[in-house]
């Protein structure tokens, strides 16, 4: 039986808990899964108490372990074929063989999936983070306390990535809604350059036809007062002709009298 979707991490073999598609509680499945009691629930194993045999406290140890393991890594669990099925993860002790293995399908798998060496890469990511729950299984085998600590190192980074995440998130999308409010009064500010030009045309056009207008104006009052000047002119040289001959008349009729 192949689990649904291969992981760096190492898993035992699969275990078939139920025939059926009828749903199940966790609790019920892990009961099935694993049908010997937990000797202790704490991580970290109790000193072996009086009056026990080494094997049982090895296999109280060996529970505690697997305890601790499904804890930090919970069983894969899929249905096919109408077939429950539960894939916890493995409690052998890996050797350096084990790492060297690791270390190779890690290489292979960023070669497979084609994961980017540098930059924002949510592949490269994943087989890392399963390369690193690997050595957490690896390490809480030999030690529990210093696997829980890797827990506790491996949340926090998860959460970091998490709290970056939403960050960045809310970072686009502040930048989004600025960009559609930079939009919006680029338009209005369009809109109102385009009825300030369409204003200064008018006014323009209102002051060449003022223009025109005072033009006329002053070219009719010119001829007009030309004109004038001229009838003043003319109405003054014959004022003057009928003058000098009134006073020619004048002295024609002096001159016989004397």
């Amino acid at each position: 039986m192949i689990p649904p979707n291969a992981s760096l991490v190492k898993y035992d073999n699969p275990v078939l808990v139920s025939r059926n598609t009828e749903k199940k509680t966790p609790r019920a499945r892990n009961l099935k899964a694993s049908p010997t009691p937990p000797a202790n629930t704490g991580p970290v194993p109790n000193p072996p108490p009086k009056g026990k045999s080494p094997s049982s406290v090895a296999d109280a140890k060996t529970q505690q372990t697997e305890e601790i393991l499904n804890s930090i890594l919970p069983p894969r669990e899929w249905q096919e074929g109408g077939q429950l099925w539960v894939q916890q993860v493995s409690s052998t002790p890996a050797t350096r063989l084990d790492v060297v293995n690791l270390q190779e399908q890690l290489d292979l798998r960023l070669q497979q999936r084609q994961a980017r060496e540098t930059g924002i890469c949510p592949v490269r990511r994943e087989l890392y983070s399963q390369c690193f729950d690997e050595l957490i299984r690896q390490v809480t085998i030999n030690c529990a306390e210093r696997g829980l600590l890797l827990l506790r190192v491996r949340d926090e980074i998860r959460m970091t990535i998490a709290a970056y995440q939403t960050l960045y998130e809310s970072s686009v999308a502040f930048g989004m809604r600025k960009a559609l409010q930079a939009e919006q009064g680029k338009a209005d500010m369009e809109k109102r350059i385009s009825e300030l030009e369409t204003d200064k045309r008018d006014l323009e056009r209102q002051v060449n036809e003022l223009k025109a207008k005072c033009e006329a104006i002053e070219k009719r009052e010119a001829e007009r007062r030309q004109v004038e000047e001229k009838k003043h002119s003319e109405e003054i040289q014959f004022l003057k002709r009928t003058n000098q001959q009134l006073k020619t008349q004048l002295e024609g009729i002096i001159a016989p009298k004397k």
